[in-house]
């Protein structure tokens, strides 16, 4: 299992971020995906998942309404659209193959992608 996240950054409140995660090493169109985050100093917390199907999606409270997870099968890639950040939502973001029951096997995590909110 080999993934690579993308696209975090520094973005004030109220912005809005897009995260991609290519997937390699697996058949990537028939795994449930996840997006998990550690913010400093604290543990690590499941964010998001998507069915391998694309039909079932689901997310932590804190972020509905704000984020959206999807797929593209024939890229390979998993997305994490995030609209409205706040500063609470500051935290290393983590691709996962498989769903929330697997976010802490590190084997089946990327590196991460940092995103700071702050103004």
């Amino acid at each position: 299992v080999q993934l690579v996240e993308s696209g975090g950054g520094l973005v004030q409140p109220g912005g809005s971020l897009r995260l991609s995660c290519a997937a390699s090493g697996f058949a990537f169109s028939s795994y449930d995906m996840s997006w998990a985050r550690q913010a400093p100093g604290k543990g690590l917390e499941w964010v998001s998942s998507i069915a391998s199907g694309r039909l079932v999606l689901d997310y932590t409270d804190s972020v509905k309404g704000r984020f959206t997870i999807f797929r593209d099968n024939a890229k390979n890639t998993l997305y994490l659209q995030m609209n409205n950040l706040k500063p609470e939502d500051t935290a290393m973001y983590y691709c996962v193959a498989g769903d929330k029951s697997y976010i802490q096997y590190t084997s089946l995590r990327g590196q991460g992608t940092q995103v700071t909110v702050s103004s």
